[in-house]
């Protein structure tokens, strides 16, 4: 599968990262110019309040900015002042990371886990166990557990990403130092800071993207603005400098790099809430506060005689579908679906099934969990990022 990231003003001010996946938009995001996403960013919080009812605690990190810590998230914690207590109280200081950004009415996330996220490795300190990427072939695996093994690791874990496949040893050790310098920064200086400081920034949000795309398919990184393709390329040689040769200025004038991709009419598609299938059937997808509903309808579809037939191609057609509009518009939490009733409970479970198997290709933690008596199907994904339609309101599309 070839897969092709763009990076382009869709409009003034408003930046779009999309990946094409066989010439299809798989996924996209919007920003802003002015507001920076705090995804990712590692803070000096201190700890406003705990709420025992819902196993929680609210960190302050920023003057004002509260967010949402769970209690059971909290594991070899990094105070930035000596406590007497091993529990977590009021007034504690200690390093966090954002792990979801505000969603609605909801505050952000954090947690006490941080993450150090490179091409091929994840240095995690709440974690000290090695693990490796379930989509790691058996072989590989058991390669780059000889090289990991002889790793002197620090109170920390580590996981080995897809991507290692890709790399020999002397790429895998380099990663690794740089990921140990910037764990030795944060438990040696960062908790000297005062409390609000934020000690680790994140890259910009489409450069997250790119040390994140599976290098055996990305087939090139293709931006038309000097300024990014500049930004782009020193992060490419700095961080994977064996992916340099993917990136592309595209100069034609004659027709923008948008125009070429047809940008605009696919972002338009991803907002609206009616999504054409090729057989003539639709989903309708709306958003609740709670979750997402999705509604599979015959619509214009004739083909066959058997009406049991039809309806079964139309939900496989459906579900497929509906994996891909879920990485388009980044819909997460609870998901409901409604298929198209069918009378034989063995095709159900085959459609459950085949959900399954679709959202494996998530890079996302997805899952189809079951079949309610009322014939819905319960899906859930993981919430990371707003929505799309959330990041088109934010940039005013």
């Amino acid at each position: 599968m070839d897969n092709t990231r763009i990076i382009t003003y869709i409009r003034e001010g408003v930046l779009a990262d999309a990946l094409y996946e066989n010439g299809h938009m798989a996924e996209l995001f919007l920003m802003t110019e002015e507001k920076t996403s705090l995804l990712g960013n590692v803070y000096v919080g201190k700890v406003k309040n705990i709420v025992k009812n819902i196993q929680a605690a609210f960190v302050e990190i920023a003057d004002g900015l509260l967010c949402y810590l769970p209690l059971e998230d909290v594991k070899s914690p990094i105070y930035t002042k000596p406590k007497k207590q091993e529990r977590l109280i009021e007034g504690d200081e200690l390093l966090v990371q954002v792990s979801r950004e505000a969603v609605k009415t909801k505050a952000p996330s954090v947690t006490t886990n941080i993450s150090l996220n490179g091409k091929y490795l994840v240095l995690t300190t709440g974690n000290q166990k090695v693990g490796y990427s379930s989509k790691l072939k058996t072989e590989e695996k058991a390669r780059l557990k000889s090289i990991v093994e002889n790793w002197e690791l620090p109170d920390a874990g580590l996981i080995v990403r897809t991507n290692a496949a890709q790399a020999d040893q002397e790429m895998l050790e380099q990663e690794y130092e740089k990921l140990m310098q910037e764990y030795r920064f944060l438990t040696e200086q960062a908790v000297h800071r005062t409390a609000f400081s934020c000690v680790k920034k994140s890259r910009s949000a489409y450069l997250t993207s790119i040390l994140g795309s599976r290098s055996d398919s990305l087939k090139e990184i293709v931006t038309d603005d000097p300024s990014l393709y500049e930004q782009i390329r020193e992060f490419l040689e700095e961080e994977m400098p064996e992916d340099v040769q993917k990136l592309q200025l595209y100069e034609d004038r004659m027709l923008p790099l948008k125009a070429l991709y047809r940008m605009e009419k696919e972002m338009a598609d991803a907002l609206s809430e009616r999504v054409w299938l090729k057989s003539g059937a639709y989903l309708v997808i709306e958003h609740t506060e709670a979750l997402t509903v999705i509604d599979v309808n015959t619509g214009k579809y004739t083909g066959g005689k058997n009406k049991q037939e039809t309806i079964w191609k139309i939900n496989q057609e459906a579900a497929r579908e509906i994996t891909r509009q879920l990485r388009l518009r980044n819909l997460s939490g609870i998901i409901l679906v409604d298929f198209v009733d069918m009378e034989e409970a063995e095709r159900s479970d085959k459609l459950l099934n085949l959900m399954r198997e679709q959202l494996k290709q998530d890079p996302l933690k997805a899952a189809a969990v079951d079949m309610t008596a009322l014939g819905l199907m319960e899906l859930t994904r993981r919430k990371q990022k707003k929505t799309l339609k959330e990041q088109a309101k934010e940039c005013g599309i």
